[in-house]
């Protein structure tokens, strides 16, 4: 039976070439779509996953209070003291590690010269996570100062080999140490990244400051692996008393986070998480199955618009004794040919653009043939788009009555069947409205943020790390940029202008209440030039400068950090920061220096001649942006041969912020015109069901004069009632969730009436164009042939 049934479906599949051809395209195009976005989905949900245990391994989070013990914010660096308190007192934690590092570090050997991202950690950290060992004991491998662990990659860049045991590499062009152990690569999924790891009794020799942990320095992580997840509650429970039982000066408390939530379910509020980006991945599994829907509904559409041609044949069976059981596996059997089909298109499209969407979004998702959860999946989805995409025409089409489908009479039936597919085509439309207007709202959103005032002047500002004899010759090196002509102004700073990690209790100034003390700072140590360099406005008094001996112990506050003092005029007073007498000789307007959506946080900027990090360069317009990379490149290279040049541009750095609404952009763009393609597919196989069902009345009114115009309209102006209704569902609905998407800025856009006009009108010209195709082919028909239909 199965034989003679898929020999049916493959002649009649055949026979109607045009709306196959159609099915597999509009199937294949939901499938591809689907599988694309449940790869990404499933990257995003296995972040951190990939080591074994990983439902072991937490995150010390720490729970910022205020006088009364409000939490006030949750940040992930706990303080410096707290991995060894509960690595001594909780004995249900079997390892824990501090986390220092991160950095883009030189890495050498004799022949070959890299910067890659280091790590420093506690040898508990092998511990912790399992890295795979290609070479090398993970019991011994960061037990001596001198050791380093490479990944695969860095050790092949290095020595062109993995087997590399015991030999010599050169940290940062000052330092010796020797390979104890190389590790396979570690997957892109995996949010604490390195290219080399060392130990942190090695950190603790070039950091003087490391070998005294202060529990008010919140600069580094702590991983721990508990013995039982079931008794994290126990653990955290102990874990919240440590910091205040080591240190008074503030009231915060610790506590373990599962490190693979962290990634998706990282916002915090009042200690609690409170959700993350894991809605995102809410509204990309939507999205996928919403596709994977439109793609049914347009196979169900093309199936019933050929009903009439298929119920003669349904008659014909029925009489000779078919049952409706077996027709109904007909047509099962012919849906699942097709819908074979298309997966194996889907297939294929979905490897041939997956190096093309990991381009885009930015990241490394491969399809693993062997992996048999892969091929079940696909399996899975592909039954399920079978079964969805048949059953109604299977069940639509075996209902025909004998006598009925003989007398042709079957498109006199009008209740149930002709609703329903109204229903799915103003469904689909409904959906791609509303995709549109996400679209819209996401990329004036995008612009919104983009355009927002940075607080700086952020073009031709130019940045590079203060690496090797960049730090000991910076006057040198400032001096011959200037003379080059390349830069107009330099300057050096602690970290980049674009990042957001000096937090700080305990400023003090005059007049102090409590609570002052509670309130978290950001802090940018810095030297001369700082505002004519980088362009910070200034509200009142000035820049450090040499023509004042005592700036040395100044200091510039930001005008939120001045809101949050309470202060009047503070220029002048003094404050006393970690113990120095500080002067404010100015203050600057707030700039954007971590996220771009959120309000800053107020901010100092405190003078330091070696603050280290960065150095900031302002271009020279006269030149071009080649020549003055040039220029910069030849004026470093003489002074830091050691070193890689590596000039970044303070603009592309500020658009890397933007990347989490970037992808989300990207993806909504895309797949959102693969579901509007579906539902025109869709469309036009409604209009073909209709036309079909009245070629006698348009060969008749043909023949009593009707213009092609006027049949064009009878057939068209009906199905662009159904976008209009489409519209009205859509609209509200999508205005509903992307104004609760909004909410999740601070800064944000509105959404215009332009956006609903123009999704609107663009839906309605899409489906106008869609429908006329097909109107005007029934409309330009021989009326004799159709006064011959019957």
């Amino acid at each position: 039976m199965f034989r003679l049934n898929l020999k049916i479906a493959l002649r009649n599949l055949w026979r109607n070439k045009t709306s196959s051809v159609i099915n597999i395209i509009g199937l294949a195009a939901g499938l591809s779509a689907c599988l694309l976005l449940l790869l990404y989905v499933n990257y995003e949900i296995n972040f951190d996953r990939s080591f074994k245990d990983a439902d072991k391994i937490y995150q010390v989070m720490t729970n910022f209070q205020d006088a009364s013990g409000k939490i006030t914010s949750t940040g992930g660096s706990p303080g410096d003291g707290i991995a060894m308190a509960i690595k001594s007192k909780i004995p249900e934690v079997d390892a824990i590690t501090r986390i220092g590092g991160g950095d883009q570090s030189l890495i050498a050997n004799k022949q070959n010269v890299f910067k890659k991202k280091d790590l420093f950690a506690d040898p508990e950290i092998l511990k912790v996570f399992n890295y795979e060992f290609i070479v090398g004991d993970p019991t011994s491998a960061l037990s001596t100062p001198n050791s380093i662990i490479l990944t695969a990659q860095t050790a092949k860049l290095l020595f062109g080999t993995t087997d590399v045991l015991n030999k010599t590499v050169r940290y940062k062009n000052a330092k010796d140490l020797n390979v104890t152990g190389v590790i396979k690569d570690l997957p892109t999924n995996t949010s604490l990244r390195f290219d080399y790891l060392m130990p942190w009794s090695f950190f603790e020799s070039i950091n003087d400051y490391l070998k005294n942990p202060g529990w008010g320095n919140f600069n580094f992580l702590a991983m721990a692996r508990v013995n039982n997840p079931a008794n994290i509650d126990l653990i955290n429970s102990k874990v919240k008393k440590l910091f205040n039982e080591n240190y008074t000066a503030q009231r915060n408390e610790n506590f373990l986070f599962p490190l693979s939530d962290k990634h998706l379910h990282g916002e915090f509020l009042n200690g609690k998480s409170v959700g993350g980006d894991i809605e995102r991945i809410y509204l990309f599994v939507a999205l996928a199955f919403g596709i994977l829907l439109v793609a049914c509904i347009n196979f169900m559409n093309m199936a019933t618009a050929k009903s009439e041609r298929r119920a003669k044949e349904v008659g014909i069976k029925k009489t000779m004794g078919a049952t409706r059981n077996s027709l109904v596996t007909q047509f099962l059997t012919e849906a699942m040919v097709l819908t074979t089909m298309a997966v194996l298109i889907a297939v294929a499209i979905t490897e041939s653009s997956l190096p093309l969407f990991n381009n885009l979004l930015e990241i490394d998702i491969t399809i693993d043939y062997t992996n048999t959860g892969y091929w079940l999946g696909i399996l899975i989805v592909a039954i399920l788009t079978g079964l969805l995409s048949g059953t109604y025409p299977a069940l639509y089409l075996s209902a025909f009555s004998p006598i009925q489908t003989l007398k042709k009479k079957t498109a006199r039936t009008k209740a149930i069947p002709f609703s329903l597919r109204q229903v799915l085509v103003v469904g689909q439309f409904c959906f791609a409205i509303m995709l549109i207007i996400a679209t819209l709202v996401i990329y004036k959103q995008m612009q919104f943020i983009k355009n927002r005032p940075v607080g700086y002047n952020i073009n031709l500002l130019a940045e590079m790390p203060q690496d090797g004899e960049l730090s000991g010759k910076f006057e040198l090196f400032k001096e011959q940029l200037l003379k080059s002509g390349a830069v107009t102004a330099v300057n050096k700073a602690s970290q980049s202008m674009t990042n957001a990690s000096g937090w700080f209790y305990g400023f003090q100034w005059p007049g102090m209440e409590e609570q002052g003390k509670d309130i978290v700072f950001n802090r940018l140590q810095t030297e001369y030039d700082f505002v004519k360099t980088n362009g910070v406005e200034m509200l009142a008094g000035r820049d450090f400068s040499r023509d004042f001996a005592s700036d040395t112990a100044a200091i510039l506050l930001s005008s939120t950090a001045v809101k949050a003092m309470k202060l009047k005029n503070p220029v002048g007073i003094n404050v006393n920061l970690f113990g120095r007498q500080l002067r404010v000789i100015g203050v600057f307007k707030d700039f954007v220096w971590d996220s771009p959506y959120r309000s800053g946080r107020q901010m100092v900027v405190d003078f330091n001649r070696n603050p280290g990090g960065v150095v900031n360069m302002r271009l020279n317009t006269a030149n071009s942006l080649s020549t003055n990379v040039e220029l910069i490149s030849a004026v470093a290279k003489s002074i830091n041969p050691d070193y890689p040049v590596e000039i970044s541009f303070l603009n592309e750095l500020y658009s890397r912020k933007l990347h989490s609404e970037k992808v989300l952009g990207i993806l909504v763009n895309l797949f959102g015109g693969i579901a509007i393609l579906i539902s025109c597919l869709g469309l036009y196989g409604l209009v073909t069901y209709s036309a079909e069902q009245r070629t006698k009345e348009f060969g008749v009114r043909r023949v009593l004069g009707a213009s092609i115009g006027s049949i064009m309209k009878l057939l068209s102006v009906s199905f662009l009632k159904m976008v209009l209704v489409a519209a009205l569902i859509g609209v509200p609905l999508a205005y509903y969730l992307m104004t609760k998407w909004l909410t999740n800025f601070d800064f944000r856009t509105t959404i215009s009436l332009s956006i609903i006009l123009i999704s609107i009108a663009g839906t309605l010209l899409i489906a106008f164009f869609t429908v006329c195709f097909q109107a005007y082919k029934a409309a330009t028909a021989n009326p004799v042939d159709a006064l011959k239909y019957e």
